[in-house]
């Protein structure tokens, strides 16, 4: 069986550059692209803050870019997820559904999803008024009702942010009061642009069949349900880094995002991490991007001192 030098498991802008970087380097690298091929930006439609793209650029369109760029310097793919790894022995084993592969050297850069509400209308409107990240979008909804679901302190830095371009935010919560920090919550309560609705859930989202057009809310404790217009519709309930192909093997932190020691680097020799895997405070293209560039140079060094 034929040995890689360097397997990189996910093909979001983190695996990406790294294959990038990687090919350039001579390395030939072999990226399993995984079912969500492209990562979370292949359900953004427009992406305006990325360096490079004065006009802005489809999500799926810059994916696409990334994955020419490194085809054109050799990366090599594989389409499917990676259903099992064994990282206890070198070379470094790496299952999908039609193969086994082996590699001197690994990133991992399988991301992370956003959680989701599961109502009707959600995905429907996924990149058309329903996001998940407040930095990414936030922009085109200047001017229009904006709503965010979500208690805690990312819902409320969302709903900070969102501040800056809608006419009113409205903070949805299941709850009567939020789970946010006690100053988040303050600076919430206090902004003039913020209004609070409690003891409420999100039942449907609401659109024209192009976009988003409002919600329709449930009061928890009276059952009541009302509509509210709105032109952009945030989630902010969290990520799920998708680490559970490397439970056990990789440490993780609380919330199970990848730890990383020394730049990249893991505890065990020669498999690395890059993006949102890790990442939990930046979550955007460009971060994930540095952090897969990193990964490879890690990896490309870690390799040269293994042929001394």
């Amino acid at each position: 069986m034929e040995t890689s030098e360097l397997i990189i498991i996910g093909s979001g802008p983190a695996g990406l550059t790294a294959a990038i970087y990687a090919a350039r380097a001579n390395l030939s690298p072999l990226v399993i692209e995984g079912l969500g091929a492209g990562g979370q930006l292949m359900n953004t439609t427009e992406v305006e803050n990325y360096p490079g793209f004065p006009e802005g650029v489809q999500g799926p369109e810059l994916m696409e870019l990334f994955k020419k760029q490194a085809e054109r310097f050799g990366a090599r793919f594989v389409a499917g997820d990676a259903t099992r790894v064994d990282l206890s022995s070198r070379p470094f084993k790496v299952w999908t559904d039609e193969t086994e592969l082996q590699a001197k050297a690994v990133i991992v850069a399988t991301g992370a999803s956003p959680r989701t509400l599961g109502i009707k209308g959600e995905q429907e409107y996924a990149g058309h008024g329903v996001s998940y990240c407040a930095t990414c979008d936030g922009f085109f909804f200047r001017g229009q009702e904006i709503v965010v679901v979500g208690g805690g302190d990312t819902a409320i830095e969302e709903a900070l942010f969102l501040a800056r371009f809608g006419s009113r935010v409205s903070v949805i919560h299941r709850r009567d009061e939020l789970r946010a920090s006690k100053i988040m919550a303050d600076r919430a309560l206090a902004h003039d642009k913020l209004e609070m609705v409690w003891d409420s859930v999100v039942e449907e989202v609401l659109g024209d069949g192009t976009k988003v057009t409002g919600i329709k809310v449930r009061n928890v404790k009276t059952d009541e349900i009302t509509e509210r217009p709105c032109g952009g519709f945030f989630v902010a309930i969290g990520h799920v880094p998708n680490t559970a192909l490397f439970e056990g093997m990789l440490a993780m932190d609380g919330q199970r995002y990848l730890l990383v020691s020394g730049g990249s680097g893991t505890e065990i020799e020669g498999v690395f991490v890059a993006g949102d895997v890790h990442d939990h405070t930046y979550r955007q293209a460009i971060t994930a991007a540095g952090a897969g560039c990193k990964a490879a140079i890690d990896s490309e060094r870690w390799l040269e001192q293994q042929a001394d």
